[in-house]
């Protein structure tokens, strides 16, 4: 099964230089146990466009689609054979980044 294990945060780019060294780690380690599907960090919400194309036009905004103080910061997409062996590699990754994380099952 994959799952999102989502970063939260409050600030882009805010990894300090042991954090990244940290997550390299880390994300080498996931690799290795072949767990590793994908991964990235999210530029800022400001950044963001939100797309409502359910009318008879589409509408484009600018900006994030809730204003909120913590956001996704960055995400790992990890394959893991049950959810117990997901939560201890997000715990892992929490660690790793120095932040909270959120795991979701993919339908």
């Amino acid at each position: 099964m994959q799952y999102l294990v989502s970063v939260i945060d409050d600030r882009t780019g805010s990894a300090t230089p042991v954090e990244t060294a940290a997550i390299t780690t880390f994300n080498e380690r996931v690799r290795a146990d072949g767990n590793w599907v994908f991964a990235g960090g999210l530029a800022a919400p400001e950044t963001a466009t939100v797309i409502d194309n359910r009318g008879a036009a589409p509408v484009f905004t600018d900006g994030p689609f809730v204003e909120t103080k913590e956001f996704i910061a960055g995400f790992w997409i990890v394959e893991a054979p049950d959810l117990d062996a997901a939560l201890a590699t997000a715990a892992d990754g929490s660690r790793a980044c120095n932040r909270r994380v959120e795991v979701r099952p993919f339908l």
